[in-house]
């Protein structure tokens, strides 16, 4: 009988370097309660109606809010196609895209930079890289916005030589700017994971026989660290698309992107379900974006895990 129980205990006992499920169940329960519920309050608080007073919702089935969108209804009762909110996602779109392609050429040579390196060098600079991390993204904005404005070390020096017409701050050339500063860190680390495995011995030998830079850098070295590319451009378009500080800071309200008028429809205007419907466009907008990027990934034979 003894024999037997232990037997059935060998059996129940997991393979080793493994765990049973209840060891999961804290952090399953923690990320359905802190990313699953809130997005199925949204998508439910998409299709209710504005509160007469106060904030909230009132709790009968309307989808006005997708309409709202795209339709602008008239005073005369007249509907017309509205181009605002459209405008408002192509300008997330644009400066999202811009921020991931200026990461993306000033992140590959930096990149590579710091995988020739020796190992504690390397350790040093990734380090380096790591640094803005440690200070609040709060706090990096605003010293940027201290830098670039107009009486600022940039704006006095631009005086200094006589371009008295300098001036970005609140301006889109600012809240790229600022885009650009934070997401950097999150393009290089991806691209130098790749490029630190990276055998450099075929660069060489591709200059052994004849190959230019150029062509060394687009046959050979590219393709190499293309699944540290492909990581992060997804790691710096999608979270760029939807933030929501530097186009407060830096554009002045004057360069919207989609999450501040999300913000301000759960705050100023107070209208809560069409600020969920804007949420639940984003959700799908960046699910279509994650989905093209793994497609890119399959396509080129490169396994890229985003979902």
């Amino acid at each position: 009988m003894t024999a037997l129980n232990e037997k059935t205990s060998k059996l129940k006992r997991n393979p080793p370097g493994q765990t049973g499920p209840w060891f999961a169940f804290p952090t399953v329960f923690y990320l359905v309660l802190t990313i699953a519920v809130p997005l199925v309050i949204t998508v439910v608080y998409s299709f209710l109606e504005k509160a007469q007073l106060g904030t909230g919702v009132q709790w009968s089935f309307n989808p006005r809010a997708y309409k709202d969108i795209f339709i602008q209804e008239k005073l005369d009762g007249t509907t017309a196609f509205d181009t605002r909110y459209v405008k408002v996602l192509w300008n997330s779109f644009l400066y999202s895209g811009i921020t991931t392609v200026v990461t993306l050429i000033l992140s590959i040579p930096i990149a590579m930079w710091i995988a020739t390196r020796t190992a504690a060098a390397r350790n040093f600079l990734v380090a380096a890289v790591t640094l803005p991390f440690w200070i609040s993204i709060l706090i990096r904005t605003y010293g940027l916005r201290q830098i670039i404005d107009d009486m600022g070390p940039i704006g006095a020096i631009m005086h200094r030589i006589g371009y008295t017409s300098y001036h970005i701050i609140y301006t889109p050339i600012a809240t790229v700017t600022g885009l650009i500063y934070v997401f950097l860190p999150f393009m290089i680390l991806p691209i130098y994971a790749s490029a630190e495995r990276f055998d450099f011995r075929l660069a060489e030998a591709a200059y052994d026989l004849g190959a230019r830079r150029m062509t060394v850098l687009r046959r050979v070295i590219l393709p190499s660290i293309r699944p540290g590319i492909i990581s992060g451009i997804a790691l710096v378009f999608i979270p760029a698309l939807g933030s929501f500080l530097q186009s407060d800071m830096l554009g002045g309200g004057k360069t919207n992107m989609i999450a501040n008028v999300i913000a301000n429809n759960y705050g100023q205007a107070r209208n809560w379900p069409f600020g969920s419907a804007l949420s639940v466009l984003l959700m799908v907008l960046t699910l279509i974006s994650v989905v093209i990027v793994q497609r890119i990934a399959a396509r080129k034979g490169d396994k890229v895990e985003l979902i």
